[in-house]
């Protein structure tokens, strides 16, 4: 892991931790009511690759951000993940996705990440 990447992960792992209380605490976190409709997940996923992959790399393996592949997230638990991409990681590049995501479709993109689910071999 390069030194850029251990940054985010000590500062995730530290935020995450105040993060994760938050996600289990009863009623909305960011304020957005849960949505009837159906997550469009091929619309998900193409987010991932497209948005995401602009700064992770199109294949999630880096680029100006770090890998987002399994391997690279560690022990990260898909909650922490889930809150790095609500919340953003300051000081970076990584921006806040709540205001165009909902917390259903953000928890789907992290376990997505989290089994690989999302990019190629």
């Amino acid at each position: 892991m390069n030194g850029f990447w251990r940054e985010v992960q000590k500062r995730s792992l530290a935020s995450a931790a105040v993060l994760v209380g938050l996600v289990m605490a009863p009623g909305p976190v960011t304020g957005q009511e849960p949505t009837n409709q159906p997550m469009d997940q091929a619309r998900l996923a193409n987010l991932v690759i497209q948005d995401c992959g602009s700064c992770h790399g199109m294949t999630l393996r880096g680029g100006l951000g770090p890998p987002l592949r399994p391997e690279d997230l560690g022990d990260l638990p898909v909650e922490a993940i889930a809150a790095i991409i609500r919340e953003g990681v300051p000081d970076t590049a990584m921006p806040p996705w709540k205001p165009l995501l909902s917390p259903e479709e953000i928890h789907w993109i992290s376990q997505q990440l989290k089994s690989g689910s999302l990019v190629s071999p």
